[in-house]
């Protein structure tokens, strides 16, 4: 077990890339997690990091031997996972990321009936709007769009997305409403600003018969958050092209009205990412099983279709 404590100690100062934060996620002190890195290196006569005051990185000799064990250790450690379990049943921490509305409106309601199933599961949700680094970051799942898939990290699809435009009716009280998605030119825009390129969102719909149009209304407000655009469309301030995620409810509840219906753009995949490994910790894989069979029962493919 020593071995594989400063085994432990080296792989998730590798893949943060400091003993600080392989401490946090150990649960230990930073100079406990140094010690155990410099015994495994004495241990093996071969120095594994180049160390600085800024960070930690990984010598030739070093790159060599995590690409080695990662994998086997991985392994091991669910295997133990596995067989620590409380009384056979699916126990531990599960730490999952999701999006902030998404997961408020979506899995939150879930969490009753997850809870009934799997009492010895603690979950651990972390609400962001932004991709996370399973791996690095220590994550057993995440839900969500357009996360890249990294080495060691595989993805399920619940459902396609699609892009549609919506407004308020009180926006719409008094105007012509749009044929068609060049229409759209004539109305204020709640417009979406990418996160990751810094630039404005165009959309292009296609409909059922494969025409494509451009939809472009005239900018009014820039946002980089769809939630938060949804919001500023129900108090009137514009059209808004929105994912059927964010605009579902709100459409359901007559708080927004969809327009140029048959037309949608496809905002690719929402899926559930995992760690790729031979033996999935038990709390992991019912996890997944649960959000599969909710999404099929709950009929949430065809909520977020917006064709």
């Amino acid at each position: 077990m020593e071995a594989l404590n400063l085994l432990e100690s080296f792989i998730q100062s590798a893949e943060s890339g400091s003993f600080s934060a392989a401490a946090r996620r150990l649960g230990l002190t930073p100079a406990a997690v140094s010690k155990n890195v410099a015994r495994l290196e004495d241990h093996l006569g071969l120095r594994l990091f180049q160390r600085s005051t800024r960070k930690l990185t990984l010598t030739l000799g070093g790159e060599q031997f995590f690409r080695q064990v990662s994998d086997p250790y991985s392994t091991l450690r669910d295997a133990f996972a596995s067989a620590a379990q409380d009384d056979g049943k699916p126990a531990g921490v599960l730490k999952v990321s999701m999006g902030v509305a998404f997961g408020r409106e979506y899995l939150v309601p879930l969490l009753g009936e997850f809870l009934a199933m799997y009492p010895a599961i603690v979950p651990d949700w972390h609400f962001e709007n932004r991709s996370v680094d399973l791996i690095a970051g220590g994550f057993d799942a995440a839900i969500g769009g357009g996360i890249e898939l990294t080495e060691g990290v595989v993805a399920r699809e619940l459902a396609r997305t699609y892009v549609v435009a919506v407004a308020s009716p009180a926006y719409l009280e008094g105007r012509t409403l749009p044929k068609h998605p060049t229409d759209l030119s004539a109305f204020d825009g709640i417009v979406r600003r990418s996160a990751s390129t810094g630039r404005l969102r165009l959309w292009n719909l296609r409909n059922q018969i494969g025409e494509e149009a451009l939809a472009e209304p005239r900018t009014r407000l820039i946002f980089d958050d769809p939630e938060a655009m949804a919001h500023a469309a129900m108090q009137g301030l514009g059209v808004a092209l929105l994912p059927m995620p964010h605009a579902a409810p709100w459409l359901e509840r007559g708080a927004l009205v969809r327009l140029v219906p048959g037309w949608c753009a496809d905002n690719g995949p929402l899926a559930l990412y995992y760690p790729n490994r031979k033996l999935l910790p038990p709390k992991t894989r019912v996890f997944i099983e649960f959000i599969v069979d909710a999404f099929q029962r709950k009929g949430l493919a065809r909520r977020f279709d917006g064709r």
